[in-house]
């Protein structure tokens, strides 16, 4: 269960948030474009991040680039 130790475990690496523009959420709430945010999992198409309001959030990969 490595999604209870999220929080506590250091990131695997920094994105930078490119745009907040969603097609079907409102993802300009937890995110900026232009801030850094630090990945505490990613699969083939999320990464899993801390947002805005300092909850793990699981956010598609056009969001940010490396």
């Amino acid at each position: 269960m490595q999604h209870l130790q999220w929080h506590s475990r250091p990131p695997l690496k920094t994105i930078t948030c490119v745009h907040a523009n969603a097609e079907k959420y409102k993802v300009d709430r937890v995110l900026t474009p232009g801030k850094t945010y630090d990945v505490q999992n990613e699969t083939d198409e999320f990464y899993f991040i801390i947002d805005n309001t300092g909850i793990i959030g699981g956010f598609k990969k056009d969001y940010f680039r490396e």
